[in-house]
């Protein structure tokens, strides 16, 4: 018995292409860690905000666990070579913040449980 179904798919035709968004920007840095701790900044609680506009322009607000932290540069690298890997993303500035001060309750449980809290 021959198949009736018949059909063509067009090259681009329905298919979305990829677009950055907050929350794809959120996932990406899920696989940054501190580099002291080896745990992801955004479980650390460390990243506050990041926006996107539609030129593909990427604002990063973030935090350090103390003021006197030396890792910004070490931290910030990485972020910025990771949201770039991402289509859609044009350029990537990181701003560094202190208010309001970090504290664990930013933590994620799985953080937490990680750094032996429980």
């Amino acid at each position: 018995m021959k198949s009736r179904c018949q059909g063509r798919l067009k090259a681009g035709g329905n298919i979305k292409k990829s677009k950055a968004t907050r929350e794809k920007l959120l996932k990406a840095l899920k696989n940054v860690p501190d580099p002291e701790l080896g745990i992801s900044i955004v479980d650390l609680g460390l990243v506050y905000d990041v926006k996107i506009n539609q030129q593909g322009q990427v604002e990063v607000l973030m935090t350090l666990t103390t003021m006197g932290c030396p890792l910004f540069d070490l931290i910030r690298d990485p972020v910025e070579a990771t949201l770039m890997k991402i289509k859609g993303v044009k350029n990537v500035t990181v701003n560094l913040t202190f208010e309001p001060p970090w504290s664990v309750e930013r933590m994620t449980e799985e953080a937490k449980v990680k750094l032996g809290f429980f």
